[in-house]
């Protein structure tokens, strides 16, 4: 059951995401805004971590798994890919390592901003 409970959090902030998708007229995919409502509510503390913890780590640890369908699906439209298949590729690299870089930036920002915090709180 407590599984059950804390998929249905998870579920509740994609449905959000979706609704903030259809109202706001911008290209963000619903899945995005999703997260950055959740991460809202997990840094304002209206959810608290470990009321997710264990569904999360869970689907992080399948995550490789969701990507076969799309692979299968690559196989179906290899006819058309074959054509500029070096250049899907090429930014398929180049904007993967662009993420990565982002995400690793905005990763040590958070952790540095949160050491600060807790610094000034011990000083």
């Amino acid at each position: 059951m407590k599984y059950l409970k804390q998929f249905g959090i998870i579920i509740a902030f994609s449905f959000a995401g979706e609704i903030f998708h259809h109202l706001i007229p911008l290209s963000i995919p619903a899945s995005i805004y999703g997260i950055i409502l959740l991460f809202a509510a997990l840094e304002t503390g209206v959810v608290k971590a470990d009321s997710i913890r264990e569904t999360s780590l869970f689907l992080i640890e399948i995550m490789p798994i969701m990507f076969i369908p799309s692979a299968v699906g690559l196989i179906d439209v290899w006819p058309i890919l074959q054509t500029a298949w070096l250049q899907y590729l090429t930014v398929t690299v180049v904007t993967t390592i662009l993420v990565m870089a982002a995400a690793g930036r905005v990763t040590q920002a958070i952790i540095r901003r949160k050491q600060k915090k807790e610094g000034s709180k011990h000083a």
